[in-house]
């Protein structure tokens, strides 16, 4: 597992995306349609993400993505984690979610598509 991304929903992109960059000075990355921006983080390969959450379930908090080889056979290897959410496709590949211990939520994702 390897940290890739922080995840930030927002509920305004745009207003979002303003001050990260505008007030914190951060430099954009990419951008995927109107719903997710992201941010390098100076000094790291670890980028912000900023995304309008399609939902308000727990799959959708905020915390750390991780990129796996293979977001299906960690969820086989790992039946015992508390996932939310099912596994969905994302642009380049698959994604879930599960919450650790405390309830924070840990976002997966591999690039297999």
């Amino acid at each position: 597992m390897k940290l890739t991304f922080l995840y930030q929903p927002v509920k305004d992109l745009s207003a979002s995306v303003a001050f990260y960059r505008d007030v914190l000075g951060l430099d954009e990355s990419w951008r995927e349609g109107d719903t997710t921006a992201a941010f390098a983080l100076p000094g790291t390969e670890v980028e912000l993400m900023l995304d309008v959450p399609p939902e308000d379930g727990p799959e959708w908090a905020a915390g750390g993505f991780f990129a796996v080889d293979s977001v299906d056979d960690f969820a086989a290897a790992h039946s015992d984690i508390n996932w939310v959410g099912a596994v969905i496709d994302v642009p380049g590949g698959r994604s879930a979610s599960f919450l650790d211990p405390a309830g924070n939520c840990v976002h997966l994702m591999d690039q297999s598509g």
